[in-house]
């Protein structure tokens, strides 16, 4: 089949990588670089950089376009692609929203990184290990005016692992997509697909993260203080100080990774939130259950397992951890 891919974030590089083998590539649709970094350089997307050297590698792909609309919706662009005569679009984490006109006409399919119709929106893998989901997926999906809201034609699932960071799951997921829309794409040319509405009453949205977001209650529960480390991380990462103030000194940190432990039933008496229980486990007092810490980064080093971190950091018996509030 011939395909238009629209795509920017790694998320879509293992289906695109799968199309690229078993289908007709006669465009890639990206978003335009942009500045990064501190000399501000102008960077194409991920899908950008793999598409470039895709092409490049083979002389007889030199005249797939690689497309980099400030605006999709525009009239030239949308001559353009439509004029390409693609038998279906795949599209994933774009950027940008499509148009009716864009759209019209078009078998154009979607795959996004949860099962729909849970989590709607822009970080639905963040969502569900914040929320302690036991299990996610993907679903491909028409495109509808809502945000994601299309038919369901076909979904994978995967179960979260208690320790398992946002990080982790999606490339599990991302890789997870690429037989996925193989499927949905070999029973559109079979004339077999179907799509099934979602249960509006099932729906929930996951809207966008910033580091704002990126705090945990000590005070209150440990499994809720793992779901949230565990699902801001890698990015935006909970950042914490630990230490025993003035007198020991604070050293800064961004919590990576985490389990928890049931509360011991006490009611009242035990040590405060945040005091550290064990410093050769990571084990952190909450107001309801442990908090047990299993990678963290101190500032300006890399990302380590907590145990090489405390035998350098000697941390009294009066140490605690102090979450930053955004």
């Amino acid at each position: 089949m011939r395909i238009v891919f629209f795509g920017s974030g790694a998320f879509g590089l293992p289906t695109l990588g799968a199309l690229s083998r078993e289908h007709e590539l006669c465009a890639i649709v990206t978003q335009p670089d942009k500045p990064a970094g501190r000399g501000g350089t102008l960077t194409p997307t991920p899908l950008g950089a793999w598409a470039a050297e895709w092409i490049a590698a083979d002389a007889s792909r030199s005249a797939i376009p690689l497309i980099k609309p400030e605006k999709v919706n525009e009239a030239s662009v949308v001559e353009h692609v439509r004029g390409l005569g693609a038998d279906a679009w795949v599209v994933i984490a774009f950027g940008q929203k499509l148009g009716a006109r864009l759209l019209d006409g078009v078998r154009a399919v979607n795959l996004h990184a949860s099962l729909l119709p849970r989590w709607r929106g822009a970080a639905p893998i963040h969502h569900a290990v914040m929320a302690g989901d036991a299990e996610t997926g993907n679903s491909v999906i028409t495109l509808a005016d809502r945000m994601d809201a299309g038919l369901v034609l076909g979904q994978s699932r995967r179960a979260i692992e208690r320790t398992q960071t946002t990080g982790e799951l999606h490339d599990l997921l991302a890789a997870d997509g690429a037989p996925l829309v193989l499927d949905v794409l070999a029973r559109h040319r079979a004339g077999t697909l179907k799509g099934e509405a979602q249960d509006e009453s099932l729906v929930t949205l996951a809207g966008k993260l910033g580091r704002e977001d990126a705090t945990i209650d000590l005070a209150g529960d440990a499994e809720a203080c793992r779901a949230r480390i565990n699902g801001l991380s890698p990015w935006p990462g909970v950042a914490a100080r630990i230490g025993a103030g003035d007198a020991g000194g604070w050293r800064e940190v961004k919590l990576l990774r985490a389990d928890s432990e049931a509360s011991s039933g006490k009611a009242s008496g035990g040590p405060k939130p945040g005091s550290v229980i064990s410093a050769a486990e990571g084990r952190i007092a909450c107001g309801r259950g442990v908090l047990r810490l299993i990678e963290v980064q101190p500032a300006g080093k890399r990302a380590m397992r907590w145990e090489e971190f405390a035998r350098g950091a000697a941390l009294g018996a009066d140490a605690r951890l102090e979450v930053a509030r955004a």
